[in-house]
C-alpha cells in the first residue's frame, strides 16, 4: 500500500482527532463543535474558510499552483446518529444517546486530512473545495447546502465522497460507474374498515384481515410488476391495529419503506403501490389511504468521475484492490442531491481488519477504523493531484 509519507507522518493526529470527534457526536444541524474544529483547522493551515452554510456546514477553498480555472469537490459529513454506544473505549460517546455509528467522525478526519496535505504542498493547479456538510442522517444536509447556493458559490466541475465499509477488507475500494446506492422513500398506509365483535366478523369489515391481504399483495411489484435485472425493495416494517383480543378494530395503520436504483423505477413502484393498496382494500369493501414520502435519490456515479476515482484509489492501493464491478446498496445517502447537479463519484473504503472493525454501520459497537485514515486522506489527496495537474 503507498499511503502519501507525508500524510503517514501524521497518522497520529489524524487519530487523535477522530477520537475526539467521536466523544463529542453532534445531530444533524447541531453539529456546533464539529464545525468549529474544522473550520479552526482550515483556517490555520491558510485555507479560506466559510462557514454557517446550511446551518452548520463549513466550506474550505484552496487554490493550488498555477492559474487553471478547473476545481473539484471533495465532501465528508459531520453528523452522528441517535443511538446509545456500547463498548469501553477511552474515547466512547460522552453524550447520552448519541453516538458515530456511521463513521462520520472518521470521513470528516480524512477529509481534513487531505486539506492538511494539500495545504502545505500545494502541489495542483487549479481549486479544491472541502465540503463539510451537515445533516446526512435523514436530514438532508446535502440538499440544504444546495438550496443555499453551494456549487453557485463555490464552482465545482466534478465533486467527490467516500463512506468507510465495514463489510470490506482494509485497503479496498469500490468504484463503481452508475447506481451505487438506493432511492430511499417511505410509506404509511391507513385501512378503514368496520368495527366489531371478535365472535361476529361477518357484522365487520376487519382492517387486519385487508392490511395482511396487502402486505402479501405488495410483494407482487417485486416478484412479477419489476423487471428481473432491476432492483427493488418494497417492505412492510410496522403493523398496527387493535387493543383487545376480542375487538376487531376501526382502523390499521402499516408503514415501510421503498429502495430504488433509478428514477423511473421510482415512480412506477410509488404508481403501482398506490394502486395495490387501493384496490386491495376495495376487494374487502374496505378503504384505505396510502401517504408516500420521497427520501433520497438513488446515488448514481458518472462513468468518467468513477474512473477518476478508481484510478486515483489504485495509486494508494493498487489495482487489483479497486472493485470497478460491484453491486449496489440498497441503503441511501443524500450524496445524491449533489450528483444531481454535478459529475461525481461516490467510493466506499474498506475498514475490515478484525472482528471489531467488521460490525456493521448503525450498530450501537460500531467504531471507525482509525488506520483507514490515513488510507483515505492519501485517496482524496490523490484524486486531488491527478485530477488537477500542474503543467
Amino acid at each position: 500500500m503507498a499511503i502519501n509519507n507525508r500524510i503517514a507522518g501524521f497518522a497520529t493526529d489524524l487519530t487523535a482527532w477522530r477520537r475526539d470527534i467521536h466523544a463529542h457526536p453532534e445531530l444533524g444541524y447541531e453539529e456546533v463543535r464539529t464545525s468549529a474544529i474544522v473550520a479552526e483547522k482550515l483556517a490555520s493551515w491558510g485555507i479560506e474558510v466559510h462557514r454557517g452554510i446550511a446551518k452548520t456546514g463549513v466550506v474550505g477553498v484552496l487554490r493550488g499552483q498555477g492559474s487553471s480555472a478547473r476545481s473539484i469537490g471533495l465532501r465528508a459529513d459531520m453528523d452522528c446518529l441517535p443511538m446509545a454506544e456500547v463498548g469501553d473505549h477511552p474515547y466512547r460517546s460522552t453524550v447520552p444517546g448519541k453516538m458515530h455509528a456511521c463513521g462520520h467522525d472518521g470521513h470528516t478526519t480524512m477529509l481534513l486530512g487531505a486539506a492538511r496535505y494539500l495545504a502545505e504542498t500545494r502541489n495542483f493547479d487549479g481549486t479544491v473545495v472541502f465540503i463539510f456538510q451537515p445533516a446526512e442522517e435523514g436530514g438532508g444536509g446535502a440538499k440544504a447546502m444546495l438550496d443555499e447556493g453551494l456549487f453557485r458559490r463555490f464552482p465545482c466541475d466534478a465533486v467527490y465522497a467516500a463512506h468507510c465499509d465495514p463489510l470490506l477488507p482494509l485497503g479496498t475500494f469500490t468504484a463503481v460507474p452508475g447506481p451505487v446506492m438506493a432511492a430511499a422513500d417511505r410509506f404509511e398506509i391507513t385501512v378503514h374498515g368496520k368495527g366489531g365483535h371478535a365472535a361476529r366478523p361477518h357484522h365487520a369489515i376487519d382492517p387486519v384481515l385487508v392490511g395482511s391481504h396487502i402486505v402479501v399483495a405488495l410483494q407482487s411489484i417485486v416478484s412479477r410488476r419489476t423487471n428481473s435485472f432491476d432492483s427493488v425493495v418494497v417492505g412492510v416494517s410496522t403493523f398496527n391495529a387493535g387493543s383487545a383480543m376480542n375487538v376487531i378494530p376501526e382502523t390499521a395503520v402499516l408503514t415501510g419503506t421503498v429502495r430504488t436504483l433509478r428514477p423511473h423505477t421510482q415512480d412506477d413502484t410509488e404508481r403501482l403501490l398506490r394502486h395495490i393498496v387501493t384496490m386491495t382494500a376495495e376487494t374487502h369493501n374496505a378503504a384505505a389511504d396510502v401517504t408516500y414520502h420521497r427520501g433520497y435519490p438513488p446515488v448514481v456515479n458518472t462513468a468518467h468521475e468513477a474512473d477518476c476515482a478508481a484510478r486515483a484509489a489504485a495509486r494508494i492501493v493498487g489495482s487489483d484492490r479497486v472493485h470497478t464491478d460491484w453491486t449496489p446498496s440498497m441503503g441511501g445517502e443524500d450524496f445524491a442531491y449533489m450528483l444531481l447537479e454535478k459529475p461525481g463519484a461516490y467510493v466506499k473504503m474498506g475498514q475490515r481488519a478484525n472482528e471489531k472493525s467488521g460490525i456493521a454501520l448503525h450498530n450501537r459497537a460500531f467504531d471507525f477504523n482509525d488506520d483507514l485514515s490515513p488510507i483515505g486522506a492519501s485517496y482524496f489527496a490523490s484524486l486531488v493531484e491527478q485530477e488537477l495537474p500542474r503543467r
